[in-house]
């Protein structure tokens, strides 16, 4: 039962059609126990009738008549009852072979002859003897004295009425016996069955089972990312059973699954490689056009302010397409799983060059700086970390107005190093913020070039930190944007504490830089 009080249902199929056939087991032995015990009593009854329709009023009438032939007492049953009533009055009420002890105040009778023992009958008890029918129909009677009887009323000779019963107390004992011997049955049966139909239904459903343990390894690979072999497949595929249909399809199902992975596999790599190549060869010809505009403007005579202005959006636009050729040459590398230069990084030097640069890019936003008072060093490549760090504070420049205040902090644990980047600005929408990591997503739909975004900043973060072994995640809400980059460290090193150099200014130890 659960806290509430409540019956918890079996949660397994196992458990759900063991179950079942437990509960129509039970019902067919609750069946079969009333049917049994209500003919057996019936059966009973019947023969205690028989018994008072052959004996008729005699008994009832002998007592009127102590020392009449034929009406003995030794030729009744023990326990046998009669009762003679003349205008509703009882004036002879006996019981053949003595009663229990009774606590009822006894109507007091008289003309009793040997072998009979008066019966104490209360108000009640005479209420009930007037109220059976004078027809000879044996009906349910209980006596204060003596229980449960079976007892029929007839006329007798004398303008009187005679009653005889007859115990029914051997009747509900046989029924008990039986009861008892059938709930003992009934509960064997129940273990029994309990048992067989659990090692029947685990034999039965062991096919599905192994149809489970396939989808389970199928479920574990990842399928999300590189080349996956689905060679698993359920071993029994009957189309004659339930169980092995569902394994067919499940087969057929992991086939498909195997040919779309496949392809879809192809053409990534179609499309990592001529991403790779393209940004290689353009790398040549950006470079070309932006070395001749560069030349042009440098030329010493004079060039016509159009013609000066065209070559100056000439640079400009080479600059930044050479920029996003090379992002797109760092992903290519990072996708073909090139391995990155590893040493000793001062994350804490990065934070400070880079917040510094932020600041010197975005005066007007407010920049701040939280650091430990020990520096922070963390295993990788420091190019490819500082454009991490970088790429975080130009997406916050880039996506939030003027006063937004943004705030690198940097910690550390046993384990791993904590950088994040905070902001207060309008944050991201939900609908983006599970692609904000994907590549050429941009926060501007329009796709306008006043901020320049290309959309691969943040792809080339979680290339970065994945290939550092690390992880990026982000959380925003409207004022609240939090992008949080996890690096393992492999040992704790003790660093010197000492003056560290900002943005602007000198830092002290056991205090936050605020920019």
């Amino acid at each position: 039962m659960t806290a509430t009080g409540r019956v918890r249902r079996p949660r397994t199929l196992r458990a759900r059609l063991v179950a079942g056939v437990l509960v129509l087991i039970a019902l067919i032995c609750v069946g079969v126990g009333f049917a049994t015990t209500g003919a057996l009593r019936h059966f009973l009854v019947d023969r205690i009738d028989q018994q008072l329709a052959a004996g008729g009023g005699r008994y009832a009438a002998s007592l009127e008549h102590p020392g009449t032939n034929g009406h003995d007492t030794r030729a009744q049953s023990p326990g046998t009852f009669g009762a003679r009533l003349v205008n509703g009055t009882v004036t002879h009420a006996a019981v053949v072979g003595g009663i229990p002890p009774g606590d009822d105040d006894p109507v007091p009778v008289a003309g009793l002859r040997p072998g009979d023992a008066p019966v104490p009958l209360t108000d009640a008890d005479v209420r009930a003897l007037r109220a059976l029918p004078v027809n000879g129909h044996p009906r349910d009677l209980t006596l204060s004295a003596l229980g449960h009887y079976r007892a029929a009323a007839v006329a007798g000779s004398d303008a009187d009425v005679l009653v005889t019963g007859l115990p029914l107390h051997p009747v509900d004992e046989t029924v008990q016996r039986l009861l008892l011997i059938e709930l003992v049955v009934f509960a064997v049966a129940l273990a029994a069955a309990a048992l067989a139909g659990a090692l029947g239904v685990r034999l039965a459903l062991s096919p599905l089972e192994r149809v489970v343990a396939t989808a389970e390894r199928v479920s574990a690979l990842p399928l999300a990312s590189g080349a996956v072999d689905l060679g698993e497949r359920v071993p029994d595929d009957d189309p004659g059973t339930e169980v092995g249909r569902v394994g067919a399809a499940l087969n057929r199902m992991l086939g498909h699954i195997g040919d779309a992975l496949t392809r879809r596999q192809e053409v990534e790599e179609r499309l990592r490689a001529f991403a790779a190549d393209a940004s290689h060869e353009l790398r040549n010809p950006v470079a070309a056009v932006r070395g001749h505009a560069e030349l042009a403007l440098r030329h010493p005579g004079p060039v016509p302010e159009p013609v000066r202005h065209s070559l100056e959006r000439i640079t400009a636009e080479s600059q930044r397409m050479g920029t996003v050729v090379e992002d797109l040459l760092l992903l290519a590398r990072l996708d073909a799983g090139r391995p990155l230069a590893v040493e000793d990084v001062d994350l804490t030097r990065i934070a400070l060059d880079c917040t510094a640069d932020a600041r010197a890019a975005a005066p007007q936003h407010r920049w701040l700086l939280e650091l430990p008072a020990e520096p922070v060093t963390a295993p990788g490549d420091p190019h490819r970390l500082t454009q991490v760090v970088a790429n975080l504070l130009a997406n916050a420049r880039t996506h939030t107005p003027d006063g937004t205040e943004v705030t690198l902090r940097l910690s550390t644990t046993a384990t791993e190093v904590l950088l994040t980047v905070a902001d207060n600005g309008p944050g991201i929408p939900p609908e983006l913020l599970p692609h904000v990591f994907d590549r050429f997503v941009r926060g501007d739909p329009t796709r306008s070039r006043r901020t320049g975004s290309t959309g691969l900043g943040l792809a080339i973060v979680q290339a970065v930190v994945q290939a550092h072994a690390g992880t990026a995640t982000v959380h925003s809400t409207p004022g609240a944007t939090v992008f949080r980059i996890t690096l393992p460290r492999e040992r704790a090193r003790k660093q010197g504490r000492g003056e560290l150099r900002e943005a602007e200014g000198t830092r002290q130890p056991d205090r936050d830089a605020r920019q």
